[in-house]
């Protein structure tokens, strides 16, 4: 696992120089503390940071061949070992054990048609001097990042993270208001767009080609696709993809940990990595001070039936005040939820215990409908011809509104008008409605002008052309994967707040062959008529897990979100991010609104998901642009440690570097 960038060159004789490199390894050395290396030449030049997962003492890039092809590549492709006895039969060699080296050699050979060999999660860039032409590639549900702008002289600039680009000193950092404001919609900015203005996001399943100065293609190259059987996959295949998922999600020259919410997912990874390992499991969980949030009760009764080293990390409001900041900083995007942070500090405490690889459970429940989201849908079509299906909507979301407030015409009337019966989003307008809380403190310049261009049409304009001819709950579960899963759970929650200490996540249940055959189950093998749930995955956890965690209903997982920033010992900045002059500096929100949401929060008020998303959408964007846009923006200093490897690419040589 690394951190990536690079840049080329519109003008084939111009250089990149290594301080500008040094720069951006510095940028992303989070992501990569092991060590860096870099490649220079003329025309280009390419820094990585690495995070040693396989071949430790071999496995530095980047990476080139005898040809002079070069990559750099952050991920894991996990069948890399079939991969290398299949180029083996073929008369190719190689020098290394990565799967890095692989992917560059299985690339030379077959070009862009590889990508479908590679099970597992990855960004990379692969350069082909002779052609001039550099490849950027992400994988199919964009678990790893890749930003990319170009320069005032027309170069491209390249790196895992946004603040590669800006270290550079040839991009920079302002607002984009399209893409703030697509985290004020649906969570997170989609790509292309991100929260900078002319930074994009390669989006997940994508790849771009640049050629001498042009971008001369860039596709889709994997996307979800549903086409549900009358029978589908049967449990035995279930429990053989799994199984297979999770061995080789195990792979690795240092030991695989798990995180272990308590829940359904989390338990049943769990449960076969301990199967398929040939060591003393390591589990890891996030417990709250307030029990309202508290899963720790379920989490240790998983970790002792199955005999797991559990650890557990005690959170309370102050940890997340006090993180939240740096949160900010490397997720390099406003939130809408404090989340993330409990998962940041969980990532550090992992690391502290020598564990820098973990699996977790993210994407069972948008495979097989686990959310509540999927449940609401079938009482929200039902109800178009029978009211009294409104009622039962009445049980789904306790959580989001205070304890003892009683519910009735107002919260169904929500439900039922959110969205036009024939929306293409009609399952996501709810989210849409509730999150877009935030967007009633914006200035009304800001408003005015985000009219003009709003998110959820940009969607509607974006969707695949198989969209029309799926099912509402196949709909819903492609948007969950491209709105939710992929900008907000795998990168906010997932990729940075991991990364931001040298840890790796890894995904089971998101490897390809999973999605395919739960793409093709019928529908109530994921939700059935009495709205049961992962009804599938239940019965394979039942095989492996006590009954009672099998059937354990889920409990979403949150963070406490207004509290952490009102209590007596909150931190200083707080009020100061919030003060009249800080919000007109940053030029989004209305103070004189903003002042009165602090007051409700101040009071103990503000107790709904709504405000709470509010405060946590204002505050993190006031944090983001001072870090990035305002004027005490980072300033990026040169790495100063060697590095390991050192590639000069306008002389020829073996496949590596010098070291």
């Amino acid at each position: 696992m690394c951190g990536i960038g690079g840049i080329v060159r519109r003008d084939a004789a111009a250089a990149v120089d290594e301080p500008t490199l040094r720069r951006m390894a510095a940028a992303l050395r989070h992501r990569g503390p092991d060590g860096y290396g870099l490649a220079t030449g003329t025309g280009a030049g390419f820094v990585s940071t690495r995070l040693a997962i396989f071949d430790i003492p071999g496995g530095w890039q980047p990476i080139r061949t005898d040809s002079g092809s070069l990559i750099v590549y952050n991920g894991e492709v996990y069948n890399h070992p079939e991969l290398r006895v299949e180029l083996a039969r073929d008369g190719i060699i190689t020098a290394t054990l990565t799967d890095t080296e692989v992917v560059l050699q299985v690339l030379e050979r077959d070009g862009l048609a590889a990508l479908d060999r590679l099970n597992g999660q990855f960004a990379f860039a692969w350069w082909q001097p002779r052609e001039r032409r550099l490849t950027l590639v992400r994988d199919r549900f964009g678990v790893r990042p890749l930003h990319y702008a170009f320069a005032a002289d027309g170069s491209l600039v390249f790196a895992s993270e946004a603040k590669g680009l800006f270290a550079s000193g040839e991009i920079r950092a302002d607002p984009d208001l399209q893409g703030i404001d697509d985290v004020f919609t649906l969570w997170g900015p989609r790509a292309p767009r991100s929260p900078f203005a002319d930074v994009h996001q390669l989006g997940a399943g994508s790849l771009l080609v640049w050629e001498d100065g042009h971008v001369v293609a860039e596709r889709t190259w994997w996307r979800p696709e549903y086409a549900p059987a009358d029978t589908g996959g049967t449990a035995e295949e279930l429990d053989e993809l799994m199984r297979d998922s999770v061995r080789l999600r195990l792979r690795a020259d240092v030991p695989v940990g798990t995180y272990l919410s308590g829940g359904l997912d989390s338990s049943l990874l769990t449960a076969l990595a301990q199967d398929a390992s040939d060591h003393e499991l390591r589990t890891f969980s996030v417990a709250f001070r307030d029990e309202l949030f508290d899963e720790r009760v379920h989490q240790e009764e998983v970790a002792a039936a199955l005999g797991t080293h559990h650890h557990v990390l005690d959170i309370g409001t102050a940890d997340i005040a006090d993180a939240f900041a740096d949160v900010v900083y490397h997720a390099e995007t406003p939130l809408i939820r404090s989340a993330p942070v409990p998962l940041y500090l969980l990532a550090q405490a992992t690391r502290e215990h020598g564990i820098t690889v973990i699996a977790t459970g993210e994407g069972a429940d948008e495979l097989f409908w686990g959310y509540d989201l999927f449940k609401e849908l079938v009482l929200r079509q039902q109800a178009e011809h029978d009211e009294t299906a409104l009622e039962r909507l009445d049980a789904l979301y306790p959580y989001l509104s205070a304890p003892g407030a009683s519910r009735g015409p107002v919260w169904r009337r929500f439900f039922a008008e959110a969205g036009a019966a024939d929306d293409p989003l009609l399952s996501h307008q709810t989210r849409a409605a509730a999150t877009g809380a935030v967007k009633a403190f914006y200035r009304d310049e800001v408003a005015r002008e985000l009219i003009e261009d709003d998110s959820t049409q940009r969607l509607r304009a974006d969707l695949p052309a198989s969209f029309d001819g799926w099912g509402a709950l196949e709909r819903a579960a492609y948007l969950e994967v491209r709105t939710l899963l992929e900008p907000y759970l795998l990168a906010a929650q997932g990729d940075r707040v991991a990364m931001a200490h040298g840890v790796e996540g890894r995904y089971p249940f998101l490897d390809h062959r999973v999605f395919e055959y739960a793409a093709r189950l019928p529908q109530e093998r994921k939700l059935d008529a009495a709205l049961h749930d992962k009804i599938a995955l239940r019965e394979l956890a039942a095989t492996v897990l006590p009954s009672g965690i099998a059937q354990r209903p889920k409990q979403p997982y949150r963070a406490p979100a207004v509290a952490p920033f009102f209590a007596d010992d909150s931190p200083a900045w707080i009020e100061e991010a919030l003060a009249p002059d800080s919000l007109r500096d940053s030029g989004l929100f209305d103070d004189r609104s903003v002042a009165g949401l602090v007051r409700r929060c101040r009071s103990g008020r503000a107790t709904g998901m709504r405000e709470g998303m509010a405060l946590v959408g204002i505050l993190s964007t006031q944090l983001w642009h001072e870090q990035f846009c305002g004027a005490a923006r980072t300033a990026y200093p040169e790495e100063t440690a060697e590095p390991k490897v050192f590639i000069d690419m306008d002389v020829k040589s073996a496949l590596g570097g010098v070291t």
